[in-house]
């Protein structure tokens, strides 16, 4: 059951960073692929200055959409190169 919450929330997280970052989403695949990552960056990114969501669902998709934003960002940032 695990899997299917963390397919979810990489899905919502990566779409809902698409929409913030560029104004659409990717696609399914790319959308979870990016808050997959995301999620692995965002945790990363909080536990660094000391945030913690307690492990409820709401915060691993804040948690992963911070990080997924901040991937499409630095993205972004070498796609300008």
């Amino acid at each position: 059951m695990n899997i299917i919450v963390s397919i979810i929330i990489g899905a919502l997280a990566g779409f809902l960073a698409g929409k913030i970052m560029k104004g659409s989403g990717f696609g399914f695949i790319v959308n979870l692929i990016v808050g997959i990552v995301g999620g692995f960056i965002g945790g990363n990114v909080l536990s660094w200055i000391g945030i913690s969501w307690g492990g409820t669902f709401v915060g691993a998709l804040v948690t992963s959409i911070i990080g997924a934003v901040l991937l499409l960002w630095l993205i972004s940032l070498i796609k300008k190169k």
